[in-house]
């Protein structure tokens, strides 16, 4: 008997395998109701492959050793396990193209000379020691190390309205470092800013950048435009007192993902028409470029029905029909235009929650008609979030977003020499 549900269970277990490999190396087209499990499970498999893997095949054998290898369906279930590792081994492999897929990206828009175009903090010196890139473990332990300043009140909300500052300890005071303000995702209403972007951050801040991550009000008890006018005021609060940090006001850029992605996006277009200011509309709060990932770039677009029904019932609280005026207002691809400041959009080619046709759209029409710079990399085999965890994709997209800011610093630099040190 033990043998026999030993087999049953090597089964159930195979075929669990079998459906989340494939899912991690083709997940649904279309998703639907499919998406959030599509993408809780992708996201593991596809970012941390080896323990997917660990998790496929030593169940398995465990089962096999209490006998089930003995039965024919402990057989099948031991042959569908395995196949379903070799399945996440590719999965592993199709990991390494990121990096490559990035620097294309940018090597399409800068010319293959373009690493040569990047400039670099004042501090720390050339030659002073770096500290070692975080593993998946250590990433966690990443904020303790940078973010020294924390929940710093930018706005009137509470909590929500504060803010972390991100730096090396040995930045000098007065060293007018370039600034990158993080906006975290979590679908307008989940979220917090510590626990997102922890890559990149702590990869800039290392380098020498001052790094901002930002809370904003979140649905369903901030109503749209709550949301954007918090970023907007954050904006406004680092310009004003980033340079109290070591940070450069002349320099500011930003980045975030997913719903962080649509309000980083939203922002750097609208920013110049001083929209959605109220109480601070004579504050500059124009960015000088911005790096969304897997965001959301249009909310008038239907074919995205269960993405607009949230935002309907717990962002802005009215529908689409109703005010149709809100939702394109509140919709980055119809507020493009020839101004719009440089631009880097990464999305996974494999994104269940955000499907990456949006930001295709997104793409094309930015680059028909900003004179700027639009980047644009679509990740092989990279599901929604693919940057959160320490990994090899996550680690090639923070070096490739620091190579973009750093040509836009640069020219920053040439048109205003004294702003920088």
């Amino acid at each position: 008997m033990k043998r026999q549900l030993a087999g049953a269970a090597g089964v159930v277990h195979g075929v669990a395998s079998v459906l989340n490999a494939a899912n991690a190396l083709r997940p649904p087209h279309d998703p639907g109701r499919l998406a959030v499990p599509s993408f809780a499970a992708g996201a593991l498999s596809t970012e941390l492959p080896a323990a997917a893997t660990a998790a496929t095949v030593l169940p398995q054998l465990a089962l096999a050793a209490a006998g089930g290898a003995r039965t024919r369906a402990g057989r099948l279930g031991l042959a569908l396990s395995l196949g379903a590792a070799a399945g996440l081994v590719a999965v592993a492999a199709a990991s390494r193209s990121a990096a490559d897929v990035l620097d294309r990206a940018l090597d399409e828009v800068y010319g293959p000379d373009y690493r040569s175009r990047v400039r670099h903090p004042a501090w720390p010196e050339p030659d002073a020691p770096l500290g070692r890139r975080p593993g998946v473990v250590r990433m966690f332990q990443v904020r303790e190390r940078y973010a020294h300043d924390v929940d710093l009140p930018y706005g009137p909300a509470g909590v929500r309205n504060h803010l972390d500052v991100w730096r090396r300890t040995d930045l000098p005071p007065g060293g007018r470092a370039p600034v990158l303000i993080q906006i975290h995702g979590g679908a307008w209403t989940l979220g917090n800013k510590r626990e997102q972007a922890l890559p990149l951050l702590s990869h800039l801040a290392e380098r020498g950048w001052v790094c901002v991550a930002v809370n904003y009000r979140l649905g369903p008890r901030a109503t749209w435009p709550d949301m954007i006018v918090d970023v907007k005021r954050a904006v406004a609060w680092v310009k004003e007192h980033i340079a109290e940090y070591g940070g450069d006001p002349e320099f500011v850029t930003i980045t975030g993902g997913s719903a962080g992605g649509h309000l980083t996006a939203l922002h750097a277009l609208t920013a110049p028409e001083r929209r959605w200011q109220p109480g601070f509309e004579d504050v500059d709060t124009t960015v000088a470029a911005a790096v969304p990932l897997y965001g959301v770039y249009d909310w008038t677009d239907p074919a995205d029905a269960g993405l607009l029904r949230l935002v309907e019932q717990r962002v802005v609280k009215r529908t689409l029909a109703e005010a149709p005026e809100v939702f394109r207002a509140a919709s980055p691809r119809h507020a493009i235009h020839a101004d719009a400041p440089p631009f880097f959009v990464l999305h996974g080619d494999h994104d269940s929650l955000v499907p990456v046709r949006g930001a295709r759209r997104f793409v094309g029409d930015l680059r028909a008609t900003s004179k700027a710079p639009v980047a644009y990399a679509e990740i092989p085999g990279a599901q929604h979030a693919f940057e959160i965890f320490g990994t090899r994709r996550a680690h090639a997209a923070a070096e490739a977003i620091e190579r973009f800011l750093g040509i836009v610093y640069a020219e920053h630099a040439e048109r205003v020499p004294d702003s920088t040190a």
